[in-house]
């Protein structure tokens, strides 16, 4: 989901390249028609501008159909008069001036028109009073428009081939309204393999099946084919759409209120360029709604940068009085050189305590295998206990450096530099640990194996007892399952240790939700 969301704000970034794209090839469209007299020419030359400008803008749209319709009652052909006639009922009908397509389809006669355009004419006259019974108030008249719906889609249905796009898309309509939700996106599939992204088809297809999704409650799928719908949309310079403004109602709900606003701010430019009734009654549902939102949720980040500016402004005076008393206890840091010496022989006894530390941690170890519950309960305190002992030591390795740099102690400032002390610990530590672990569990590494695939099998290197996701695994056993107490008992980030996690889980066997739990179960 997130990176098809990646891609669909690369898209939006485009869209001013994807629409030069579009004008390039209607510029050459009209360079073309402006280059011939022949007016049949001149009309199969604008019925491609029009089909270019047809889900791109409105009026430009509407000024190329009548400028076809004038050419066409200059040639006299019925054949023309009427096929224009109907691409202007079909774009009036897109755009949501139901009324305004039905009074140009009641001006074509049924009788003139050729059996190649009956589809279409009732396709028009299905989609006219669809949207009419759908946006009008009146309950008489809904029932006379649905009547009427009903009349033209069963007379399409009977002529149209079973295995047309038309006929399956009035079949998903038929399964989705009775909520037969399989049957539809079964249909949806195999209208989605003739169709290629980047074409209004598609993401027409793709809308809808996010529709059944919905309905479905699934919102991760109906995202994601919002996401594709809007993708095409944009790569197809379609003005006329809805998967953006749909999918900004969504982020709104999930209360990402910064892409819900892109989004319905991005769906408004495009339905006002193309000048969509329809679309601005469906964004003025929400426009106001996520604008008020937004506009809620900046000034409380104003409010918030306000206070940052004030505590930063604190910080900084609070920051020139440390500098000041810093300043003067340089002067007084030549006193200090005494208690380096000392400071040394803390870290050399620190040193033997921590040995000493070692060997006590090893005998709790022993102790341990007395009981499951006393073995997992000190090894824990084990752990804590040498990540603590860590700790400690780099606090000192940088308090002498402090004092070797005040004093330009060169050879103890070289080993204060150094963090091999620590190092050697982690390693012991480490080295403690996985020996710890598998006298407990001596099978741990062969029973992980069994629950990965086989290339995802974790080998330890020559030299190792156990890696890093061993290690994981192994303290997940001991249930020791936060990412945060795992990366400071290994020291290691919590970024890594989640993505050693997730790694190591995307390679399970079966169910990888309950690998984690299955690990627990080991021994």
């Amino acid at each position: 989901m997130d990176s098809l969301i990646v891609v669909l704000e690369s898209k939006m970034a485009k869209r001013v390249f994807f629409d030069k794209q579009k004008e390039e090839n209607i510029r050459l469209l009209n360079e073309k028609a402006s280059k011939t007299l022949d007016l049949e020419e001149q009309y199969f030359i604008l019925n491609k501008i029009i089909q270019e400008y047809e889900f791109y803008s409105f009026d430009k749209a509407l000024e190329y159909i009548e400028k076809n319709i004038e050419i066409a009652e200059k040639l006299n052909n019925n054949l023309f008069i009427n096929k224009t006639k109907l691409s202007l009922s079909l774009l009036l009908i897109d755009s949501g001036r139901y009324k305004e397509s039905i009074d140009a389809l009641n001006e074509i006669k049924r009788d003139s028109l050729p059996n190649s355009l009956i589809n279409e004419y009732y396709i028009a006259y299905k989609e006219g009073y669809s949207g009419l019974s759908y946006y009008t108030s009146v309950v008489r008249s809904k029932a006379l428009y649905s009547k009427l719906y009903t009349a033209y889609q069963d007379s399409l249905y009977l002529r149209l081939d079973p295995n047309s796009e038309e006929s399956l898309r009035l079949k998903e309509k038929q399964y989705r309204d009775k909520r037969q939700l399989d049957k539809a996106l079964k249909i949806n599939s195999k209208r989605l393999e003739d169709v290629n992204i980047g074409s209004r088809e598609f993401s027409l297809i793709t809308f809808e099946r996010s529709l059944l999704y919905e309905l479905k409650k699934n919102i991760e799928k109906q995202k994601e084919y919002l996401i594709l719908s809007a993708i095409s949309d944009i790569e197809a310079s379609v003005k006329d759409n809805a998967s953006i403004g749909a999918l900004a109602r969504i982020m709104f709900l999930e209360d990402d209120i910064d892409r819900a606003h892109r989004y319905i701010n991005f769906s408004f430019e495009d339905a006002e360029f193309y000048n969509s009734k329809l679309r601005f009654i469906n964004i003025a549902n929400s426009l106001p709604m996520i604008t008020k939102a937004y506009g809620e949720r900046s000034d409380k980040q104003k409010v918030k940068l306000k206070n940052s500016l004030i505590f930063i402004s604190f910080l900084a005076g609070f920051l020139l009085i440390s500098i000041y008393l810093v300043y003067k206890q340089v002067k007084k840091l030549s006193v200090a050189r005494n208690k380096l010496k000392k400071v040394n022989e803390k870290l050399k006894d620190f040193n033997s305590k921590l040995n000493i530390s070692n060997e006590e941690l090893k005998r709790l170890y022993l102790e341990l295998s007395e009981s499951d519950k006393i073995k997992e309960h000190y090894i824990g305190t084990f752990l804590n206990l040498y990540s603590e002992y860590i700790d400690k030591l780099d606090v000192y390795r940088k308090l002498v450096r402090k004092y070797i740099v005040t004093n330009k102690t060169n050879d103890l400032l070289e080993l204060t530099k150094s963090k091999q002390v620590v190092g050697d610990e982690i390693k012991l530590f480490y080295k403690n640990f996985d020996e710890s672990f598998l006298h407990i569990y001596p099978n741990f590494i062969k029973d992980v194996n069994e629950l990965l695939e086989s290339e995802g099998q974790l080998i330890v290197k020559k030299g190792e007892v156990l890696n890093t996701e061993l290690r994981i695994l192994a303290l997940i056993r001991l249930g020791i399952t936060s990412s945060s107490k795992i990366s400071k008992i290994l020291r290691y980030s919590v970024n890594t240790i989640y993505n050693y996690r997730v790694k190591v889980r995307n390679t399970a066997i079966g169910d990888r939700n309950s690998f984690e739990e299955m690990i627990k179960n080991i021994g």
